[in-house]
């Protein structure tokens, strides 16, 4: 296990910043998730730690040492890559073993330590196959297992589940928190699915644009946002945003009704736009608290809930995930409620307003 921080680390390419001084620690046997959209700059922090890429600015340490002038062999840490990269003339012992073989360990050791990772992983059975003679998900395992016996400092993986269909990220997501659970071990992971980084994380780093947006475990991101960003990107369907104007009495929605505010309006200038967040499952057709009216345009049932989409007068789409059961047609008028200490706030930059 190994912990690994960050220091005021930079990336240029060319005149262009893409990392901009970014402060971070990820501590020994933390599950650490890189998450945020295509560009953000996730992948390349990843490459950085891993060595692969040089940093421009900054410092790396592992366990209190500074590696930045290290090459990637030496920083003895394991990656897991979107392509699965096996040797396909190869068998699956045979891929697992090669790093260990390079290296000069021992057959017996080696086969052993094969073994044992075979066995973490399910794949005794598939030792003596080709890649081409397995599924997905099991060439995955195997990618990972030749990371597992070389018994790295941590482990990086980087999008390891985007080649995968929706069942088999599933079930993988659910092995890679059970080898972490078996190994202990630091693994810092990369993804843009914030779902994967919300089943998956002790902790989840949000980046845009190459800069943390914000960091700490997925609850208190999910609960607690501190911005309008992550308030967007971290949930699923994704937070609901209506533009709202601070009245002496309230807050006054586009079509002209009032509902109570997330914080004290004493907070806030009288006038002043703001946003409203909701997130659509804490929106019903039933129960007590703050109404929004709606038409609704489209109604999915899918069993558990109603996804429904609905605009208010304006045009403002609001997207509710309705459990109360009731039938819901296209183009009926609704009312749906919600918890005023249930939505949040955020002034005209995007930063959270807090009561």
């Amino acid at each position: 296990m190994a912990r690994i921080e960050l220091e005021s680390v930079t990336k240029t390419f060319g005149g262009t910043q893409v990392i901009h001084g970014l402060d971070l620690a990820i501590e020994e046997g933390e599950f650490c998730v890189f998450v945020g959209p295509s560009g953000c700059g996730k992948s390349t922090l990843l490459r950085m730690i891993a060595g692969l890429e040089d940093i421009s600015g900054g410092e790396i340490r592992i366990d209190g040492d500074r590696v930045n002038e290290d090459p990637a062999v030496e920083r003895q840490l394991a990656m897991v890559f979107q392509s699965y990269a096996l040797y396909p003339h190869m068998s699956v012992e045979q891929n697992m073993s090669f790093a260990l073989r390079r290296t000069g360990t021992p057959k017996a050791e080696a086969r052993e330590k094969v073994r044992r990772a075979a066995e973490t992983l399910q794949l005794t059975e598939y030792l003596d196959r080709k890649p081409g003679q397995l599924s997905g998900g099991q060439r995955q395992r195997v990618a990972i297992g030749r990371a597992i016996v070389r018994e790295p400092r941590a482990f990086l993986f980087d999008e390891p589940l985007s080649n995968l269909d929706a069942e088999l990220r599933v079930q993988m997501r659910f092995e890679i928190a059970k080898l972490h659970q078996q190994l202990s071990a630091t693994m810092i992971y990369v993804t843009h699915d914030q779902v994967e980084a919300m089943t998956l994380a002790d902790k989840i780093v949000v980046l845009r644009k190459g800069r943390i947006e914000q960091v700490g475990p997925p609850a208190r991101l999910y609960g607690d946002p501190d911005n309008l960003f992550v308030a967007g990107f971290i949930g699923s369907p994704q937070m609901n945003f209506v533009a709202v104007t601070a009245e002496a009495d309230g807050l006054r929605l586009p079509d002209g009704s009032l509902v109570a505010s997330p914080v004290p309006l004493d907070r806030l200038a009288s006038g002043r736009r703001y946003t409203l967040g909701i997130r659509p499952e804490h929106l019903s057709t039933e129960g007590a608290g703050e109404r929004l009216s709606l038409e609704v345009d489209v109604s999915e049932n899918l069993g558990a809930a109603n996804i429904i989409y609905g605009l208010m007068s304006g045009g403002t789409r609001v997207l509710v995930e309705d459990r109360s059961g009731r039938p819901i047609s296209s183009g009926e008028r609704i009312e749906v409620r919600y918890e005023r200490t249930r939505s949040f706030l955020f002034d005209a930059e995007g930063a959270r307003i807090r009561g």
